[in-house]
């Protein structure tokens, strides 16, 4: 389902960052979306309500269904950040609680 543009491609620059505890890498200035669905992961969060799976889906920051845990912050848009070093994600299971 997700493939990367063939301009892309040549890429040189890795980035080493975990999710869900698991090392991962991504190339540098994807967003964290992005390099979810290139480690092979489609689901990141599931819903409070239902338990439904969600995943990226339009990934310009319009429908919130990539919210992730990024470096201990809950509620995160994956498609609006890019990954960094050292970065730790993780997966949503239902609603977090708004930090103040």
């Amino acid at each position: 389902m997700f493939r990367r543009l063939p301009e892309i491609e040549t890429a040189s620059s890795t980035v080493a960052f975990t999710i869900d505890g698991r090392p991962a890498s991504a190339r540098a200035g994807d967003s964290v979306a992005a390099a979810l669905l290139a480690n092979g992961v489609t689901v990141c969060r599931n819903t409070p309500v239902s338990g439904a799976a969600r995943g990226p889906y339009c990934m310009m920051g319009v429908c919130f269904d990539c919210l992730v845990t990024i470096d201990g912050t809950g509620n995160r848009q994956g498609c609006q950040v890019r990954v960094a070093p050292g970065m730790a994600v993780e997966t949503q299971n239902g609603k977090r609680e708004v930090e103040r």
